[in-house]
């Protein structure tokens, strides 16, 4: 197993924001979060990815454990030293593409492997024209992001993400900052990598997406899972009021 997350509690403000959510994700796994806005679902993605600290629960990575439970009942980490080895395990894509802009685009996919994993630049910069030639950019290698439209700079994100070699890969919403068009080309992406086995987690709206490569998909609301399963049973059958509502807005 990639990712445990059991019993996850998050406030803010006194408003809980998750509320005793669990969550598991097996090697090639791929699992879908929808849900309305609010529901906790990028609160989630950030929580498995140390961007915000929990409030309860506990995180492992690879079965080992980023967090425990103190003797107040509160969720205590690692070391900031041990923190870094967990954050080796993940790749995290963005809403807003989050490019360095005054990097070329092979700066871009290059910099973190250098400076983070000590890898060769000879090595990083091989690795780097893979991916983007995998993305249908590598022309665009020297190019920097304002040169690009969204679409291509969504694709370099996710390759700058897997230049690093992850275990698991998250996607928070990674077509809403994007117009009809240039979503089918990050989608496309997407559906390749799940196709080559790549374990990853997808808060998305996109509906047809999430039925056709998902193994797994979840429904959240109000901070909890209301619903979860196989795509053909949360879509095509769902058994909650709740799930019902929302998914009646879209076409299935």
């Amino acid at each position: 197993m990639i990712l445990q997350m059991s019993n996850i509690r998050k406030h803010f403000d006194g408003l809980e924001v998750l509320k005793d959510i669990s969550l598991s994700v097996d090697s090639g796994e791929v699992v879908s979060i929808i849900g309305p806005s609010g529901s906790g679902k990028s609160t989630l993605l950030r929580c498995a990815t140390f961007l915000e600290t929990i409030d309860g629960g506990t995180i492992e990575y690879m079965g080992k454990a980023a967090t425990h439970t103190g003797a107040n009942g509160a969720a205590e980490y690692v070391s900031p030293q041990e923190l870094r080895k967990f954050k080796s395990y993940y790749g995290l894509v963005f809403q807003q593409f989050n490019l360095f802009p005054h990097y070329s685009i092979l700066k871009n996919l290059i910099d973190a492997p250098m400076h983070v994993q000590h890898r060769s630049k000879e090595d990083a910069e091989a690795t780097a024209m893979e991916l983007l030639e995998k993305m249908g950019i590598a022309d665009k290698a020297d190019a920097y992001p304002y040169q690009l439209s969204g679409g291509q700079q969504q694709r370099v994100a996710i390759a700058r993400a897997l230049a690093m070699h992850p275990e698991i890969l998250f996607f928070d919403e990674p077509t809403s900052a994007l117009d009809p068009e240039l979503t089918g080309e990050v989608l496309k992406v997407i559906r390749r990598l799940a196709e080559e086995k790549m374990t990853m987690v997808v808060v998305t709206h996109e509906m047809p997406f999430a039925k056709a490569v998902s193994n797994r998909v979840l429904f959240m609301d109000g901070g909890v899972i209301v619903e979860q399963g196989k795509p053909e049973d949360v879509f095509d059958n769902p058994q909650e009021e709740r799930t019902k509502k929302f998914l009646s807005v879209f076409e299935r």
